[in-house]
């Protein structure tokens, strides 16, 4: 039944699949969540039975004792999956991600042409930042395969699970998957820096071990791509700050003004077409930025987005706008996803508020 609940999906173009006992199989297509038809109520235990099935050994055991889990999942015929499987309730529960096996190109995603400025520097940190399912780990992906088709240079990831699998062309890539290539991303991130990489992947950053290791690497020269689960692009910078002790959150502070390369921050947003688009929001470490972080002034940075797209920086209401003057979203969408829908609002009407103004002593 799994089997067919997952082609069904594929075939009906779902990037996800949630099953949970009694209750039909249901498929996100486009952003939308709604039940699968014609599939009959999965009891408890036929849902333990397909946990069973394609839980790899090596994570049983932690799903056993945690009773949650992540890993990757190949349906024969059918595609890869990122699996997570909980319980809820005494019940097992599975949420799978359907991962595409070609890798997309910036064009494709309709993703913006700075990307590809960003993704050329050859050291510092750039994160990738939104929600759940707003399309990090695809950008992610786009990212590494810009690099691979146009660098000779040695890739090292650490992902847990992999997602995208990568196939060699300029670059040399090696992906590591926490729990059976390396024990933990601690484990990973300790021994990559004698590897020779050139770029790191580091799936997530999860915690302050990971986050002074990906500091380590950049300022020894090496691109550091990674995600972070933050609503924009500035406040992604206190959510990493806010992962250390006080003590040591102005040392962290100077470390992200000296080594943060760029923030990229997106949200899907339904087109006019019914799927859907990428929102997005990129903060680039100027001089501004950078004096910025350096002065501890971050309430400032929503400002310098404004103000710094000669330097490829936009702002969601700035990437929204350009959506509904292009014809790709409604203005509804727009406004629904915009951060300030009132100020998109004055800019459908032709108002604009000089943003300068607003970063105090620039």
């Amino acid at each position: 039944m799994l089997q067919k609940i997952l082609h069904t999906a594929v075939a009906l173009g779902a990037s996800d699949i949630h099953i949970k006992a009694n209750h039909p199989p249901c498929f996100r297509i486009n952003g939308t969540l709604a039940p699968a038809k014609d599939f009959p109520l999965l009891t408890v235990e036929e849902i333990r039975q397909a946990v069973q099935r394609i839980t790899p050994p090596h994570v049983l055991a932690t799903y056993e004792h945690d009773h949650e889990v992540d890993f990757s999942h190949i349906e024969p015929d059918t595609g890869r999956f990122r699996v997570n499987v909980f319980d809820a309730q005494g019940s097992p529960v599975i949420a799978m991600r359907h991962v595409k096996d070609k890798i997309p190109t910036f064009e494709e995603l309709r993703l913006p042409p700075v990307l590809h400025d960003i993704v050329k520097d050859q050291h510092g940190i750039v994160l990738l930042a939104g929600t759940t399912g707003s399309g990090k780990s695809t950008t992610l992906a786009a990212m590494i395969g810009a690099i691979n088709r146009t660098r000779a240079c040695r890739i090292i990831t650490i992902e847990d699970p992999v997602e995208y699998i990568f196939t060699d062309q300029k670059a040399m890539i090696t992906q590591r998957e926490v729990g059976i290539d390396t024990l933990s991303f601690e484990a990973g991130l300790k021994h990559m820096m004698r590897q020779d990489p050139d770029v790191i992947l580091v799936g997530e950053m999860r915690d302050a071990t990971s986050i002074r290791t990906a500091f380590l690497a950049a300022e020894t020269g090496h691109l550091v791509l990674s995600t972070l689960h933050a609503g924009t692009a500035d406040l992604a910078i206190p959510r990493i700050i806010d992962v250390f002790p006080s003590f040591e959150q102005d040392n962290v502070r100077l470390a992200l003004a000296a080594n943060l390369h760029a923030v990229i921050c997106q949200r899907l947003i339904p087109d006019i077409d019914g799927n859907v688009i990428p929102a997005v929001e990129i903060l680039i470490n100027t001089p501004t930025v950078r004096k910025l972080l350096q002065q501890g002034r971050l309430t400032h940075l929503a400002a310098a987005i404004c103000a710094g797209r000669a330097d490829g920086m936009q702002s969601f209401n700035h990437s929204v706008y350009e959506h509904i003057i292009n014809g790709r979203i409604s203005e509804t969408e727009g406004l629904n996803a915009a951060t300030n829908p009132e100020s998109l609002r004055m800019n459908l009407q032709g108002i604009f508020l000089d943003e300068d103004s607003k970063i105090i002593g620039e």
